[in-house]
């Protein structure tokens, strides 16, 4: 564990009640985390008996399965890490106790539900951050400062690009059954890879309109799309494009940014940023070659713990998650309706 707490931030974990919503993988690292953090107060719930009862007894905590015994117990902190379908209904029963919350990505399917959490989350002054892992990443945090700095003079264009076969991701468990490739659940490549919406989100803010193309190539067993493309307008003229999909064979992650002044570069594997100055024809590289990308979510729960303790603002509060989610949707229904959509403006509170 690398991440340095406050000692505000160190007595969250000392004193609140933690409690993991879902026990699958996303839901076993951050309790891991925790443990690992220094916890003392873990509790686990998952709608299965035997998973959650695992994973508890492996980070020493108190495996739950009756919802409205958890609500009844008032945990002070709550991460919500089940299927997405789930995460509003669930955020909202713990926001009318007055738990503080972490949401994983997506924030949801649809924003039914997303105007009543939000005045529950202000009503009771609640501490929100919504998944962002990849804005802990130190290459996106280096891309992100060198176009603070104007580096690369007007940004004219960026793409981000992901993909990955999806019977790769989890291969001790069958795909076919997970919630990515299930419509009831809220799955589908469009919403679970919503990290590369969400690092354009973070470096140019939100886009004006959208359109998107959704393929459901029949390559894999599953009913939701695998394979998505979408095209970004911003207001300062920027465009972008991002691609997704569950069908390469060859682990993808990488972003690209053009400007008047030269290239940045960033990939996830191998984790390294360049850029690349026209004037001077000079490239400046950075690799981390051993890093361990757990490392992002230990960052992003210190993160987490500081906004908790008052030390930090949510770097992505829940207005913010509900305009990126607007987003993607507007890319869903642009591709339905085959034009252009315009993305609703958000409030980022």
């Amino acid at each position: 564990m690398t991440a340095t707490l406050a000692p505000e931030a160190q007595r969250w974990l000392d004193e609140a009640v933690f409690l993991v919503v879902g026990a699958g993988s996303i839901g076993r690292r951050h309790a891991r985390n925790l443990k690992a953090l220094g916890a003392r107060h873990l509790w686990i719930y998952d709608v299965a008996p035997k998973r959650a009862q695992a994973l508890a007894a492996e980070v020493q905590g108190q495996a739950w399965h009756h919802w409205e015994a958890v609500l009844q117990a008032h945990p002070q902190v709550a991460l919500i890490c089940s299927p997405p379908v789930f995460h509003i209904p669930q955020a909202l029963d713990l926001a009318r106790i007055q738990t503080h919350l972490f949401i994983e990505k997506p924030l949801s399917v649809s924003l039914e539900g997303v105007e009543a959490l939000q005045a529950e989350v202000a009503r009771h002054g609640l501490k929100v951050l919504v998944g962002c892992n990849f804005r802990f990443h130190p290459g996106l945090q280096q891309t992100r400062r060198w176009l603070e700095e104007g580096a690369l003079g007007r940004v004219l264009y960026a793409r981000a690009v992901f993909g990955q076969y999806l019977p790769e991701w989890h291969p001790w468990e069958d795909y076919r059954k997970g919630y990515s490739a299930r419509r009831d659940l809220g799955g589908g490549v469009l919403l679970d890879r919503i990290h590369e919406f969400d690092t354009l989100w973070w470096l140019f803010g939100p886009p004006q309109r959208v359109q998107g193309w959704l393929g459901h190539t029949g390559a894999l067993e599953i009913e939701t799309e695998d394979l998505v493309e979408a095209w970004l307008e911003y207001p300062q003229g920027l465009r972008a494009t991002v691609h997704t999909d569950y069908l390469n064979r060859r682990y993808t992650c990488r972003l690209e940014v053009l400007g008047t002044e030269g290239v940045l570069t960033w990939s996830f594997a191998p984790h390294q940023v360049t850029l690349y100055r026209a004037e001077k024809g000079e490239e400046v590289r950075l690799a981390w070659p051993r890093y361990d990308w757990n490392a992002m979510y230990v960052e992003q729960l210190r993160h987490f713990l500081h906004v908790l303790a008052g030390l930090e603002d949510s770097i992505k509060p829940l207005g913010q998650a509900v305009g990126l989610l607007q987003t993607v949707l507007s890319v869903r229904e642009s591709a339905l309706a085959g034009r252009w959509q315009e993305v609703p403006r958000p409030n980022d509170s």
